[in-house]
């Protein structure tokens, strides 16, 4: 269902600041902690005492212990003491590659020997006096592949965001996609069209009016296992549209880094980076608690549509031209997928 040798956003730093955090990644369910020097660590959320949830412990001097008998387990999952009990035969429970970067906790739940965190991708906005950044989390029951079809087709924001980011002019716009490598890349440009009113106040926040007519872009970019940058903005006509000078324009990121949790359920860590007057504390915040209401209007769309495909699976659903960026962005996890699985008839026996 699920690529598993690659790196996946698992949680942001404050989650796990003080105390263990559980959480279910591409079906493991892995506890997640503060370890020696204050690094992050990451285990089988499993006692192997008898069976706990590690995650309900606590951390004491960069070990995590077992809130059930007071097990203590070490960031590379050997137990290392428990009251009263010699542990040298107590068997090891799996740990995982983990690593802090641009603001994430980011996890590899595949063959711990493949992680190389030379791959995680670069983050461009993070930790730049030019750029700003708010995001959130929410936890949907969809499946994963569900959130990226939504988002590589912005098609969709005339209907369900129809009061904040949708115009017609979506509609009416074709777009075009192509794949390089292993990007999927979805454009739409529209030209001399009013902006909407999410817009309209990115506008204004920039000092530019907002009541005359701009040239507007979305470019959506897939790279797998599962994020989503979108290069989003509008910039007054006749100064270039994307090529527009910072001064006439408003430009951000949404980031969009889609987690499995299970085949049916995700973590979605949703933001945006924005690259004028970063700042604007007030702003960020303003932006953060706007965009977080419309990506609430996918969250109610993207799970009954999940209900309905489970409720009728022989089904079969239309492919249209809208569609190309989420077809081919599974034709691309397909193949990954089927690399990742070993050949067939293979044993790992020894003869």
């Amino acid at each position: 269902m699920f690529p598993k040798n690659t790196w996946y956003v698992a949680a942001t730093p404050n989650e796990i600041d003080e105390k263990p955090l559980g959480r279910t990644i591409c079906g493991e369910r892995i506890a997640f902690y503060r370890g020696e020097g204050n690094k992050v660590a990451a285990v089988e959320d499993f006692c192997p005492h008898r069976g706990a949830p590690l995650s309900l412990g606590y951390v004491s001097e960069g070990k995590l212990v077992c809130g059930y008998h007071g097990l203590e387990m070490g960031c590379q999952g050997k137990t290392i003491a428990m009251p009263g009990q010699r542990v040298r035969g107590f068997p090891a429970i799996k740990a995982y590659p983990v690593a802090e970067r641009y603001g994430f906790i980011w996890v590899w739940p595949g063959d711990a020997a493949q992680a190389d965190e030379a791959k995680i991708p670069h983050m461009e906005w993070y930790d730049n006096p030019e750029w700003a950044y708010g995001g959130g989390l929410y936890h949907i029951n969809c499946d994963y592949r569900l959130m990226i079809d939504n988002l590589m087709d912005l098609t969709h924001e005339t209907y369900v965001h129809s009061t904040s980011i949708g115009q017609k002019e979506i509609d009416e716009t074709p777009c075009k996609t192509t794949v390089e490598g292993d990007t999927v890349t979805t454009s739409r440009f529209m030209s001399g069209i009013l902006p909407p009113p999410f817009w309209k106040a990115a506008l204004r926040a920039n000092n530019l009016a907002d009541d005359v007519p701009v040239d507007r872009w979305q470019i959506c970019r897939f790279t797998p296992p599962s994020h989503v940058m979108i290069e989003v903005g509008v910039a007054h006509q006749g100064h270039g549209g994307y090529d527009a000078p910072n001064d006439k324009k408003a430009y951000s990121v949404v980031v969009d880094f889609i987690t499995p949790e299970t085949e049916t359920s995700i973590h979605y860590f949703w933001g945006m980076a924005r690259k004028f007057n970063p700042t604007d504390k007030a702003l960020t915040a303003t932006i953060r608690e706007g965009q977080g209401k419309i990506f609430g209007e996918d969250l109610e769309m993207l799970e009954r549509q999940q209900q309905n495909l489970l409720a009728h699976p022989e089904r079969a659903l239309l492919m249209l031209n809208i569609d190309a960026g989420g077809v081919q962005s599974r034709k691309i996890l397909e193949r990954i997928m089927a690399q990742e699985k070993p050949a067939a008839g293979t044993t790992s026996a020894s003869v």
